[in-house]
């Protein structure tokens, strides 16, 4: 298990780096330039995919006894996507706060803490086991392997959308590969299988809003 959370924060880490070198590039009028996520500019995505390093401070102080309800990825996803759950109710405030950050965040800083402050705090929890239970304010008990696995898949997707808008490579292979089996995990087995294999009739997809 430890050696899977190690490979989840080498491919963080890694497609974070991707964002920031990514930034690097951008000029004044790319970094204002529209998403296809129709509410968020370039500026606004990056404030919202953005590590916060006192995020991962907090994980350390918000340890605590197990079991935990959440252990997997897949399972915040489901959570998070059923009928009446946080990427519906909360859409509207998600973007609100992305576009709070923007406006109060220099470009050079929302690089700075996908190239450099990120990293270091994830480095900081490294000795965190993937196991170690932690009270989350909307999740309720979960796992930080958990949360990374939804970090990575996050990263990811929205580096989809950067590269949709503003061009650049696409994110590296490992990190695509994770993210596809995530999603697919995510879905109702047989639905998404007969699918995939041209079977069935049930709508499968989007798995995630």
């Amino acid at each position: 298990m430890a050696g899977q959370n190690d490979r989840v924060s080498e491919l963080l880490a890694e497609v974070w780096m991707s964002w920031a070198e990514r930034g690097a590039t951008l000029s004044a009028e790319d970094w204002d330039r529209p998403t296809r996520l129709s509410e968020w500019t370039v500026r606004d995505l990056y404030a919202h995919v953005a590590p916060a390093p006192g995020q991962f401070a907090e994980l350390r102080e918000a340890v605590v006894e197990g079991p935990a309800g959440l252990t997997g990825g897949a399972e915040i996803l489901r959570l998070f996507n059923q009928p009446g759950g946080l990427a519906h109710t909360a859409a509207g405030q998600i973007a609100e706060m992305a576009k709070e950050t923007a406006k109060a965040t220099e470009p050079a800083v929302l690089i700075a803490r996908f190239g450099t402050e990120g990293p270091a705090a994830l480095a900081g929890i490294a000795d965190l086991a993937p196991d170690t239970v932690v009270a989350h304010q909307l999740l309720g008990k979960v796992t930080v392997g958990a949360l990374g696995e939804l970090a990575l898949m996050e990263a990811t997707v929205h580096l989809l959308d950067l590269v949709a808008a503003v061009g650049g490579p696409a994110p590296a292979e490992g990190a695509l590969h994770f993210t596809r089996g995530l999603l697919a995990e995510a879905a109702d087995p047989v639905a998404f299988i007969e699918a995939a294999a041209g079977r069935g009739s049930e709508p499968v997809l989007p798995i995630i809003r």
